[in-house]
This record gives C-alpha cells, structure tokens and sequence, in this order.
C-alpha cells in the first residue's frame, strides 16, 4: 500500500497515471472535434470545455478528484499469473508485463479508502488503460478486497467501473470473478451498508453483469457506453433493430436502469450530498 497527498487542486496528469487525453499541448476532442488546449481540459477535470465529452480518467485521477486530502491505496502489488499458459499473438505473461511498463501499473484496478466530506468511504477504481479494463482474477480481487474493507470499517463502498468486460486470457477464471464480487455484496448488505456505483465510459461485459449493476444507487457519468453484448451481437441474436443510443447513460436513465447522471465536475458535491442522506447519522 502507498500514501498520496493532493497537494493542490486539479488533476495532474503525471501525478494521476495515463488518461485517455493525447499527447500535446493541443488535443481534437473525441466528441465535438474541435481543437482544445490541454490545460483548460485538466482544470475541468478531463472534461471538454466546449461539448463537456468526458475523456477516460485513470483510478488515481478519481482518487484524487473525490477525496479530501489524504487516502490510502490498497492491493497495488497485485499481479496477474498466466496460469492458462495462454497466447494469441503474444503470451499472456508477455502482454502482462508490457502492459505493466506502459500503463505505470500492475492491473486494471485500484482500491483506496480516504474521507469525502465527513464520510469515509472505500472504492475499487477501474483503469481502461491496462487492458482495455479487463476484469481478470486481480481485478476481481482488488473489488472484492474493497468491499470487505467497507464492512471491515463499517463505511460504504463506491465502485467506479470502466471495463471491457472479462479478460478472455484468463478464460473461466475471469467469469469466476463475477460470482466472486457478487456474493461479498450480500456480505456489505448484511451489513447495512451502502453500495454505490459509478458507470463510466464504457462499463461492458462481465462487469455489467455482475458487480456493476448491483448497486443501491447507480450513477453514470453523461454519453457513457453502458451495456452486456455490442450491438451487433445484440441486433443479430434478436433480429430486429435497436433503438439509437440504447446503451448511453441518458437511455438507461430514461429507462430506470440507472439512478442519476453526474457531470464529473459535479462528481464529488454530489456524492458528498448522497452519503450525507443515505448514511445513518452518528
């Protein structure tokens, strides 16, 4: 485990790990494709300025946008084994170890507790830089750990997902993950704790299908993807067409899927003002 600090406001890019922000001092946004400077992207929090698309934003960087000051992050030394010997056009333990030196770290997730407002709170923040967020034994792990810590502490849990889905080079052990976080929920419930979760661009797969949708409380972060299957497999196994932007954050609200759509910006007012209606007063 390691100590961070926030040492002044806004998210450093260096300080926060590898976002979905190009490199340059000028960036094309992905959703309004006008040319952006950089610094006016990360005093917003790695939102565009101009059409408010929301750029990818690594574990630290939510860890350093929702938390007061200090927080502690947990299970940093968890790496991913190759027990499946499995290879496609590289070994799996190949893929690892590069994807390692390329991202700044060891898998697609982090766990943190620290203090937002007066509430303490811990989280599993996912990273879509290292694998596309894939969720494989670590991953799983680091979740579940997070959650254990909440009924360890007796705090909530916030989840922020951001995932691909399962990690196929993992094979059965990737889906076991699944019913691996699932079934620690029902630990936190007992509990009578809350579970919150935050959807962001994309939240897919096996994560969808599991921890990702189990929340007390959704919220998803604006234009995310937000679904199981893709769309082709979808249309193709019912037949028919699907109605546009049926997996967008604004769809699944209208539809009661999820709970509340939260401009990142807004993210840590707004979860502040959550825990202090839902968590029972000392």
């Amino acid at each position: 485990m390691s100590w961070f600090k926030r040492q002044s406001a806004g998210i450093k890019t260096k300080a926060s790990g590898r976002n979905d922000v190009p490199d340059g001092q000028w960036i094309k946004c992905s959703g309004c494709g006008e040319t952006v400077n950089r610094r006016e992207i990360e005093k917003q929090h790695l939102v565009c300025p101009k059409c408010d698309y929301h750029f990818k934003m690594s574990s630290i960087g939510y860890f350093e946008l929702l938390f007061d000051s200090d927080f502690e992050v947990f299970d940093d030394n968890l790496v991913a084994v190759d027990s499946l010997e499995f290879k496609d056009r590289k070994t799996y333990a190949d893929r690892i170890k590069d994807t390692r030196a390329k991202a700044g770290m060891n898998d697609a997730a982090k766990g943190a507790l620290g203090t937002i407002g007066r509430h303490r709170l811990s989280v599993a923040a996912m990273d879509f830089s290292f694998i596309g967020g894939s969720m494989g034994a670590v991953v799983g792990e680091v979740v579940t750990r997070a959650i254990r810590r909440g009924v360890q502490e007796k705090v909530p849990v916030l989840v922020i997902a951001q995932s691909g889905g399962a990690r196929m080079m993992e094979g059965a052990l990737s889906l076991m993950q699944m019913a691996k976080t699932s079934a620690n929920l029902t630990r936190l419930k007992a509990a009578g704790l809350p579970f919150i979760v935050l959807l962001t661009n994309p939240t897919t797969g096996g994560v969808t299908a599991s921890f990702a949708m189990l929340g007390d409380i959704h919220i998803a972060e604006p234009g995310a993807l937000i679904g199981f299957a893709g769309p082709r497999v979808i249309r193709e196994t019912m037949g028919q067409d699907l109605p546009e932007g049926f997996q967008t954050s604004e769809f699944l609200l209208e539809k009661g899927f999820v709970d509340l759509i939260v401009d990142r910006r807004e993210l840590r007012s707004e979860l502040t003002h959550l825990l202090d209606l839902i968590v029972e007063k000392s």
